[in-house]
């Protein structure tokens, strides 16, 4: 509580808003550091393309193929074939289920086809590949700042 110097006895209400500020910058700062740290998944090198993203409404089912050539569905480590009895069970719940491959860009060609041959065995028929966007055409993908023009006589 503040009192003014004039007045004895008499309480001002005014809320005092600086430890609430404090307090917020507090957890900006926490929560700006610990983001970049909760980023889930498995660390994949994905190849830079030029695409748009694909809209998901509901929760997606990720193939991450490794540096080191071990799978992952979603974020757990599975064999080939146990990989292919789970995506079985998916497939026969919802058979227009989508899967998406995620391989680092070291992967051989001929791992990547494997794995898409071992969805393609539990009866998934939509597979989808992972890709990251280039800077260059994220750059460009952005929108195009304004030019100022300059009217001087130009003869």
């Amino acid at each position: 509580m503040a009192f003014e110097a004039g007045q004895r006895g008499s309480l001002v209400s005014q809320i005092n808003v600086t430890p609430l500020v404090d307090v917020m910058l507090v957890l900006l700062v926490i929560f700006m550091v610990t983001a970049p740290i909760i980023q889930q998944g498995v660390e994949v090198n994905v190849p830079k393309v030029r695409a748009a993203a694909l809209p998901g409404e509901e929760q997606q089912f990720v193939v991450s193929i490794t540096r080191d050539k071990q799978l992952y569905l979603n974020d757990t480590r599975v064999d080939t074939d146990e990989l292919t009895q789970k995506l079985a069970a998916i497939s026969a719940e919802r058979p227009d289920r989508q899967i998406f491959v995620r391989a680092d860009e070291e992967v051989p060609y001929g791992e990547v086809i494997r794995t898409m041959a071992a969805i393609k065995a539990a009866g998934i028929q939509n597979v989808g590949m992972v890709t990251a966007m280039p800077e260059t055409a994220a750059a460009s993908a952005a929108p195009p700042a304004r030019r100022r023009h300059s009217r001087g006589s130009a003869r």
